[in-house]
């Protein structure tokens, strides 16, 4: 058949182990039809062949986005972007200029707060925001999404100025004067301030791990196809052909079906059933029939999400040792390692596959455990469960990645390169096995990155350029950079494994599908610091271009 499009003249990475490099391919439809060089391809192309000389362009496999918050990314434009603002004069801006143009808000909230947003000598607080905003609820969150602050209006309107006693893992924290200063660790704690918003609620789609309480209206369930689009949109233009979204219940998988049937969908999607610590085990019920009744090569489940603990900057991440600026303090799990462990053995009973939020190496050896105690109850099978982050391990856990058959999905942007509210909670005895991506990949244990977007920008490119010029925050420390061919893996051909699509993406050859990456230079020639510098100049998903710049 006469390919839709021929590529010559370009820089293939394969990421195909069998053909790892040619110069050029053909497509038909939404396959790849052949791989070669430019003479052999370029005589297969015919009058309706849309035919791109690359002019030694790098030309990839899509990039797998294995952890990303894809509603989140999208509604993360429409609130005060606290990411874009420093100090306390630029913030009192940002929040006034949205509060004039969104009168009717109940609460006004922001996304992308550093921790250090007012700088090292000055801290977030009720009474700041009270100075910003005194007569409306006011919160912003950080960027992580595990701290929040809020002003007093906020606090009042949620009931927490008193304070509130939450379960383990989550607190309201308190001030010497009795009352709530305004910092709030963790989601039973944020979501509070976050129900006093009057737009429905379903901005943090499936966080909690339910449905939208009201069914929304036909002019929301809109709303939310076209904030999925924005983000779709988005990854398309950064040549992301693929995502785990890292949140997500049923009402998510079935606006993403609407998408897909007005053909717009233009990513393969996986969107998981997050099971919290408050659930009881009956509910992975509703995880089954989500498996069973989205199973299609571009949107499905069949993965349950878990959070095990939080984050080190705000003290939540469950650590072995104590925190090394917080003597005695070690952090704490969200579940119990009995619950946990019943939970993980059942959802694997079930055929699905796990991916566990664990940070601190407390939670990323209780998750092994975990997983150990499901493959011995339950047998032998392909599981590719996933432990997310893994930015603490302790050595005596490094081997059992691998012995496990566990996937390390981890995200470059996300290491500290100086000191900051990560690194002091480390502290330097243990930076050592921090991070350490390329520590665990040395064992044979598979590694996949990502962004985590919106947390940080969802750039592969960025990413790579990260994960290939990392810098130490201390000296002595292990050098933990990868190879260029190492770190397109983990973007590419893992992530593809990881999601169980190896057979379809992930690859260029043959018979997989045709999606694909120009990128605007040769990227093997380009300087690593300079690599996040190159741009995607060409998308293609299912064979259809989907972004060109």
């Amino acid at each position: 058949m006469t390919p839709t499009f021929v590529f010559t003249n370009a820089a293939v990475l394969t990421m195909d182990p069998n053909g790892p490099r040619a110069t050029a391919v053909a497509v038909d439809g939404d396959r790849i039809t052949a791989v070669g060089t430019d003479a052999e391809i370029a005589a297969l192309a015919g009058p309706e062949t849309r035919k791109i000389d690359a002019q030694g362009r790098t030309l990839l496999p899509g990039f797998v986005e294995s952890h990303v918050h894809l509603f989140m990314g999208g509604y993360n434009e429409t609130v005060i972007r606290a990411d874009r603002v420093s100090g306390m004069e630029e913030l009192r801006a940002a929040v006034s200029d949205y509060a004039a143009g969104h009168p009717d808000l109940a609460l006004l909230l922001g996304q992308g707060a550093s921790y250090q947003i007012l700088g090292p000598d000055r801290s977030l607080d009720r009474h700041v925001l009270d100075e910003i905003c005194p007569d409306r609820p006011l919160a912003l969150m950080a960027y992580d999404f595990h701290t929040a602050w809020a002003n007093n209006a906020a606090l009042k309107a949620a009931g927490l100025l008193e304070g509130r006693e939450l379960p383990r893992g989550n607190e309201v924290v308190m001030g010497a004067d009795g009352k709530a200063t305004g910092e709030l660790h963790e989601k039973l704690a944020m979501l509070p301030v976050l129900d006093v918003r009057n737009v429905g609620g379903r901005e943090s789609h499936g966080m909690s791990g339910i449905e939208p309480p009201v069914p929304p209206t036909a002019k929301e369930r809109q709303e939310d196809r076209e904030t999925l689009k924005v983000g779709l949109r988005h990854a398309a233009r950064h040549g992301i052909t693929t995502m785990h979204n890292m949140d997500g219940n049923r009402y998510m998988l079935e606006v993403l079906r609407e998408v897909e049937e007005e053909g717009n969908l233009i990513s393969r999607v996986k969107v998981p059933f997050h099971l919290t610590a408050e659930m009881d085990i009956s509910e992975l019920d509703r995880a089954s029939a989500m498996t069973r009744d989205f199973t299609g090569d571009t949107l499905s489940c069949n993965f349950v999400k878990i959070f095990l603990d939080g984050v080190i900057a705000s003290g939540t991440a469950a650590m072995i040792e104590p925190y090394a600026n917080r003597p005695g303090h070690r952090g704490d799990m969200l579940f119990t390692r009995e619950d946990f462990i019943a939970a993980a053995t059942e959802i694997d009973k079930r055929g699905m596959q796990i991916a566990i939020h664990a940070i601190g190496d407390a939670a990323v050896r209780l998750a092994l455990d975990g997983y150990e105690a499901a493959a011995n109850a339950n047998g032998p099978r392909d599981r590719r469960h996933r432990i997310e982050h893994v930015e603490m391990l302790q050595p005596d856990d490094l081997g059992r990645f691998a012995e496990l058959g566990v996937v390390a999905s981890m995200q470059p942007p996300h290491a500290p390169v100086r000191e900051d509210d990560t690194t002091v909670g480390i502290g330097p005895d243990r930076a050592g096995m921090a991070y350490a991506w390329r520590t665990i990949a040395d064992t044979g244990a598979m590694v996949a990155f990502s962004s985590d977007w919106p947390i940080v920008p969802i750039s592969p490119l960025a990413g790579i350029q990260a994960a290939m010029t990392r810098k130490n925050w201390a000296e002595g420390l292990r050098d933990q950079r990868l190879e260029l061919q190492d770190v397109l893996a983990a973007y590419t051909r893992n992530g593809a494994y990881v999601g169980y699509a190896e057979d379809l993406t992930g690859m260029i050859r043959p018979g997989m599908k045709a999606d694909l990456a120009l990128l605007s230079g040769d990227i093997e020639k380009a300087q690593a610091d300079q690599i996040g510098a190159l741009e995607v100049d060409l998308t293609l998903f299912d064979g259809q271009v989907t972004y060109e710049r």
